[in-house]
């Protein structure tokens, strides 16, 4: 049994492995969103596009969805909807007059204003993991997540300029009870980070407690919240085609208030959706559109994206798989439909390895690729998911904060211009010579190339006698020299004290009534 002490099991692999003062760590960036300068990938043409188009609207209209909400199903029939029981079918002109209200742009608050994002057009915003119910320790020990983990990961998330928003748990704290665990929780988020955060749409009390708190830290009223969006929740269909109480809810809630909702269906092929990846697409589609609706019922205007999760299950196992080609492919294909309705995207980078090893890095860069050719504008577990989300990685969460690092140095345009076409130096080197000493290198050496945190350029000797290191050695070493770096972000006393106020009144209420 591992010792314990409070807060949970004792944090193991935390000595100082060649960590440093935060001077020391690798130069990053500044806090700066990408925007995608390329023409996004086409998996399909347009014909095939509109084929899908049309047979979701075709399966909303045939078959329906189930909203298991009785305040829901009472919006959809004041709209037009068809409803039986559960039942809800849509005539494909009502959906499509209804979503025309939908935002292709708008911007996510935080309490730093400098780290306000744009979603939408071609700007991208990459977030954190969330909602792994398990940690793995820099030592390997893997157990279920607690409050030290899910800070540690929150410091990651400061630390790093290039992960722009809290994309929900970064690892669910099962030592927090489920009744006051998104209080505990949004207080850390807004304290230990001052980046855009996420809030879990699992009932009506939660939704309002994250709101209210995000307020009081962006310092501004109700009136300036509802206008300025600061919070955004992610809706998951339980496909195939069924949207349950507590995610209704948090539609209603957030849409009421101007809060982003994405809309997700989790459609494995072969599993929750159909085997092929037409007919996933297809069910997708017609869950993504059928929860767009009905924000725009809740609400006109209300901010909404639209999320892409499919992928493909191991036929054998029943296992989820991702970062396959499939999961590439349908990745591309989201990005193309969620232009077809002209609202912002969202994809994931995911993997399914079980440690940080060759299948975590190609896994992690095949579903980058395809969110990043997809033309994603919000992308979900950028850092630290793995084992399919059954884990969080602090280690993994360095290696793919250098991957999106150097994602955001691809999307960079090439510059063309007098001085870049280096006719001078050219001349000055001529046939034979090298670059190293002339003034055109020297005045741009240090910013001329990305330099990965990871990657090791040296010669077979020289690395072997540094020890070898490997990169899952070098991970571990820097996750640790980052959590050591951390410095809480500024935050006014009196902010802070009326915060305390509501949490310490919510806590002495217990937060929110529960089943367990």
């Amino acid at each position: 049994m591992p010792e314990v002490e409070a807060g949970g099991p004792r944090r193991r692999g935390r000595e100082r492995q060649a960590a440093g003062p935060r001077s020391l760590l690798p130069e990053q960036k500044p806090f700066r969103q990408p925007r995608m300068n390329y023409a996004p990938t086409k998996v399909v043409s347009d014909d095939e596009l509109e084929s899908i188009h049309l047979a979701s609207l075709r399966i909303l209209s045939d078959y329906g969805m189930d909203f298991l909400l009785p305040e829901a199903r009472d919006l959809l029939a004041k709209a037009g909807a068809k409803i039986t029981d559960n039942r809800v079918r849509f005539d494909p002109e009502m959906v499509l007059e209804t979503i025309k209200t939908c935002p292709s742009e708008f911007k996510l608050h935080a309490r730093n204003p400098d780290h306000t994002l744009n979603i939408g057009g071609n700007w991208m915003a990459f977030g954190s993991v969330a909602s792994p119910p398990n940690f793995m320790e820099l030592d390997g020990t893997r157990h279920a997540g607690n409050r030290q983990n899910f800070q540690d990961l929150l410091k990651l998330v400061q630390m790093f300029n290039i992960v722009h928003f809290t994309a929900g748990y970064p690892v669910e704290p099962v030592d927090l009870h489920a009744s006051i665990r998104h209080i505990e929780c949004s207080y850390d988020m807004l304290t230990m980070t001052d980046k855009a955060i996420h809030c879990y749409s699992l009932g009506r009390q939660r939704n309002q407690d994250v709101l209210e708190m995000s307020r009081i830290a962006r310092q501004v009223s109700p009136e300036t919240l509802d206008k300025e969006p600061s919070v955004f929740s992610i809706i998951n269909s339980s496909s195939p085609l069924r949207l349950d109480i507590p995610m209704l809810q948090g539609i209603m809630e957030f849409s009421s208030r101007n809060q982003i909702i994405i809309i997700t269906p989790f459609t494995l092929a072969g599993a929750m959706a159909p085997i092929t990846l037409a007919g996933a697409l297809a069910q997708q589609n017609a869950e993504a559109l059928a929860g767009m609706v009905f924000t725009q019922l809740v609400r006109p205007g209300a901010p909404v994206a639209y999320g892409g999760f499919t992928s493909n299950v191991d036929m054998q196992s029943g296992a989820p798989a991702f970062g396959t080609p499939e999961y590439m492919r349908t990745a591309m294909a989201g990005g193309q439909l969620a232009r077809r309705y002209n609202v912002p995207y969202r994809s994931s980078n995911v993997c399914a390895a079980n440690a940080l090893d060759a299948q975590a890095a190609y896994e992690s860069v095949f579903s980058l690729w395809g969110a990043i050719q997809g033309g994603v504008n919000v992308l979900m577990h950028g850092a630290g998911w793995m084992e399919g989300g059954l884990h969080a990685s602090l280690e993994k969460f360095v290696l793919d904060a250098d991957l999106l690092a150097m994602v955001a140095a691809y999307l960079e345009p090439i510059v063309v211009d007098e001085a870049t076409l280096a006719h001078e130096a050219i001349g000055q080197v001529g046939p034979g010579g090298h670059y190293f000493g002339v003034q055109h290198t020297q005045d741009r050496f240090r910013d001329a190339f990305y330099k990965p945190i990871l990657s090791d350029w040296r010669n077979y000797e020289s690395w072997e006698e540094a020890g070898k290191p490997t990169t899952d050695q070098k991970a571990r070493q820097l996750a640790q020299a980052y959590l050591d770096g951390y410095e809480k972000p500024a935050m006014d006393p009196a902010i802070i004290e009326e915060l305390d106020a509501f949490r310490a009144r919510r806590l002495a209420e217990g937060g929110v009534a529960t089943d367990f």
